[in-house]
């Protein structure tokens, strides 16, 4: 479905005239990027309740049923069509619901969507900044905690370095797709600082998007994958195979749904921390430019437990002294087992008494039973 464009970007293949289409209502077995997110074994801890998801790019077809009623929001400035297709594969991702027609569902089911397009829909590639912000904002007004650029625009500008501090001061958290397909290239917000950039995998783990830098924070599944479908017409319809770094930014954006959701108290800077200090390593162990700092580990970042203020990976933190360790306290011995539990100690005691009345002997042999100048 998706093909690269002349803009450097990973393009949509609706951008040369026609609106997508669904490949078909997807019953095949479980597409390995759902399997390494594994979304069912965290729903447990968090399905993604309360939270909004800002899905921004082209829009979210809403007619697709694996949407929940009402699961789409409306009101000013949402676009609940998509001709492009991007913004509803992103958002089925994200959020689509378990049905008996499909082995396909997203990653938190609880969350709203907010769809917002930006893009102009005869476009291929990357939109404007300026709408971009514009629409980051709308976002912010609606309450949106996650914001997911689904398609990034080709430039920054002041008005989109703004919209990211804005966001950062409200305590979302922004979530780039790292697009750029040529040598050299980036995208924004995705090289921003403040907004976690998200490159793609595919199944052997190497990375799809030409994209890379220092900037990279996380990678996720983002080729050869299924999704919600744009047209759906009420059904519930997928495209697949799909390669669109789209993808890999919206396993992340549910992925931080759940921890949103699961650990309210932290700050969007602080959910950021807590999903690059759980991602699965690079096999250097090091900062990749291309995989960030690793592979999103869903289940680590909902569970695991950290304190809010722990620093992030490779930050440079002054040295602390580490506490004492202490040792667990011992299991209680069962009242049953007591007279077994006096008798072993007793032979204990027994061996040890045995043992220093051998060595006594011995050096007093040795000594012809004088005492040593040390009086030992």
């Amino acid at each position: 479905m998706v093909v690269g464009s002349s803009a450097g970007f990973a393009g949509s293949a609706s951008a040369v005239g026609a609106c997508a289409n669904p490949s078909g209502t997807y019953t095949g077995a479980v597409s390995w990027g759902q399997r390494l997110v594994d979304p069912q074994r965290l729903w447990p801890l968090s399905r993604g309740e309360g939270q909004v998801v800002a899905v921004i790019g082209t829009g979210v077809d809403a007619q697709n049923a694996q949407f929940a009623p009402g699961q789409v929001l409306g009101g000013p400035g949402t676009a609940p069509s998509d001709c492009d297709g991007r913004g509803t594969i992103a958002a089925g991702v994200v959020a689509a619901q378990p049905s008996g027609d499909t082995t396909f569902v997203g990653v938190a089911p609880g969350a709203k969507l907010l769809p917002l397009q930006y893009l102009d829909p005869a476009a291929s590639g990357g939109g404007d900044p300026g709408a971009l912000a514009a629409a980051m904002n709308t976002a912010l007004d609606r309450g949106a905690g996650v914001l997911l650029i689904a398609v990034p625009a080709a430039a920054d500008s002041p008005a989109l370095d703004a919209a990211v501090s804005r966001a950062r001061s409200r305590g979302a958290v922004v979530v780039s797709a790292a697009a750029a397909t040529q040598q050299g290239a980036r995208t924004y917000p995705t090289a921003v600082s403040g907004v976690l950039a998200v490159g793609s995998t595919n199944q052997s783990g190497a990375p799809v998007q030409t994209e890379g830098g220092d900037y990279l924070g996380l990678a996720a599944p983002g080729a050869d994958l299924v999704s919600t479908s744009a047209g759906a017409g009420g059904t519930v319809a997928h495209r697949w195979p799909v390669t669109d770094p789209g993808l890999a930014a919206a396993y992340v954006a549910g992925v931080a749904a759940l921890v949103r959701a699961a650990h309210p108290d932290l700050t969007g800077d602080q959910v950021v921390t807590r999903l690059t200090l759980t991602a699965a390593r690079p096999a250097t162990g090091a900062h990749d430019p291309r995989l960030g700092w690793g592979v999103v580990d869903a289940y680590a970042a909902v569970s695991s437990t950290l304190p809010a203020s722990v620093a992030g990976p490779g930050a440079s933190v002054a040295p602390v002294a580490l506490p004492a360790v202490v040792p667990a306290p011992a299991a209680p011995t069962p009242a049953s087992d007591l007279p077994a539990a006096a008798l072993a100690l007793g032979g204990v005691v027994l061996a040890a008494a045995a043992g220093l009345v051998v060595a006594t002997t011995r050096r007093g042999r040795r000594r012809s039973w004088r005492a040593s100048r040390f009086g030992s």
